[in-house]
C-alpha cells in the first residue's frame, strides 16, 4: 500500500509582522491589484486549521505525515494529541521556493501551490488541502488514489463566455475560472472543454509535478513571480489534473462526495436553510467539506463551530 502525505497551506494574516509586510508590498506594487487578490479574508485565520487537522486525525489516520506550508509562522498545535502532533511538520516558503527566493515574500496562494511539490521529504503521492477543507467521514487511501492514480473531483465545463471579456476578468468570483483556463491551455485544452476542479482536496503526484516543471519551467517561473494573485496565472492543481487526464493516469469521481459552503451560497439562504445545507455534510455520502470565510458564515449560522465539531466526529 502506498504512503500518502498531506500538505496544507496556512497563514495567520493577523500576525503583526505578516500584516505589515503584506501592507508594504501592496503599497509598493505600484499598480492596481485585483479585488480577489487583496481581499483581507484571504489571509484571515479563524481557526480553520484546527478543524482541518482534527478531521484528518479522526477520519484519515493513515496519513503518513502532515506538512503545513507557511510564511515564517508556527501554528498552535497544543490541542492535538502528542502522537498525531509528532507527524506534523511546518515548512517555510523559503524551503519550497529555494533558488527562487527572490520572489518571496509572497501573499499569493497560486504561487505557493505551484511549489508545494518541492516540500523536502514529501512522499510521491500526496493530498493537498486548503485549511478550510475538512474530512467529514472516514476515508481510505483509495478515496484519493486508485492503483496509484489520482482520483479527481470536479466536472467538465465550457468557459468560452469568459474569454475575451476584460470586464469579467475583474469579477473576484471568476478569478478561479480564469486560472483554470490558463492551466488547461498549457496542457493543450481550451476554455470550451476543461476540467473544473471541485473545492475539495487535491490528490497529486510529486513526479508528475517535477516533469511539468521541467517541461514548462518558463511558465512555472512566471507563475511564482506574482506576489498577489492575478487572472493570468494558472492553478497548479488544474495543471496537474489536465496533465493526468491527457496521459490517462487518473480516475474521475462520478459520484459527488463533497460539499462546498461558499459565502455567496450562504447569503442566498435563510439561517435555517443555511444550517440545513451545512448539516448535509453529516450524511454518510459526504466525505469532504469546504467552508469558505468561516467568520462570514458564522454570522449566518451562529453555532457553526459546534456543528463542525459534530460533523467531523
Amino acid at each position: 500500500m502506498i504512503d500518502i502525505d498531506v500538505v496544507i497551506s496556512w497563514v495567520d494574516g493577523a500576525d503583526a509582522a505578516h500584516s505589515l509586510k503584506r501592507s508594504n508590498y501592496i503599497e509598493w506594487s505600484g499598480r492596481d491589484l485585483h479585488e480577489n487578490a487583496i481581499n483581507p479574508h484571504r489571509w484571515e485565520d479563524s481557526n480553520e486549521l484546527y478543524y482541518c487537522l482534527r478531521s484528518i486525525e479522526t477520519n484519515a489516520p493513515w496519513a503518513r505525515r502532515i506538512w503545513i506550508v507557511t510564511d515564517n509562522q508556527v501554528p498552535d498545535l497544543a490541542h492535538l494529541p502528542p502522537d498525531f502532533r509528532a507527524r506534523i511538520q511546518v515548512v517555510d516558503h523559503v524551503d519550497i521556493f529555494a533558488e527562487f527566493g527572490s520572489f518571496l515574500p509572497t501573499f499569493n496562494s497560486l504561487a505557493i501551490e505551484t511549489m508545494i511539490w518541492r516540500v523536502p521529504g514529501l512522499s510521491e503521492h500526496f493530498v493537498y488541502f486548503n485549511d478550510d477543507v475538512f474530512v467529514t467521514a472516514p476515508v481510505s487511501k483509495t478515496d484519493f488514489f486508485e492503483d496509484g492514480r489520482p482520483v479527481l473531483r470536479g466536472n467538465w465545463a465550457d468557459f468560452t463566455d469568459l474569454t475575451g471579456s476584460s470586464k469579467r476578468r475583474l469579477d473576484p468570483a471568476l478569478m478561479n475560472h480564469f486560472n483554470h483556463i490558463r492551466a488547461a491551455e498549457i496542457m493543450g485544452y481550451d476554455a470550451r472543454n476543461l476540467f473544473f476542479s471541485a473545492h475539495a482536496v487535491h490528490p497529486m503526484k510529486k513526479s508528475v509535478m517535477e516533469q511539468l516543471f521541467c517541461d514548462h519551467q518558463e511558465e512555472f517561473v512566471e507563475n511564482i513571480k506574482h506576489r498577489f494573485r492575478t487572472t493570468d496565472q494558472f492553478l497548479a492543481q488544474g495543471l496537474f489534473n489536465h496533465a493526468c487526464i491527457r496521459t490517462g493516469d487518473t480516475s474521475i469521481k462520478t459520484k459527488r462526495d463533497y460539499l462546498h459552503l461558499a459565502v455567496g451560497a450562504c447569503d442566498a439562504r435563510s439561517p435555517h436553510e443555511a444550517r440545513e445545507y451545512l448539516l448535509e455534510a453529516a450524511s454518510p455520502e459526504i466525505k469532504l467539506l469546504c467552508v469558505n470565510d468561516l467568520p462570514a458564515i458564522e454570522r449566518k449560522i451562529h453555532d457553526v463551530r459546534k456543528l463542525l465539531e459534530q460533523i467531523i466526529g
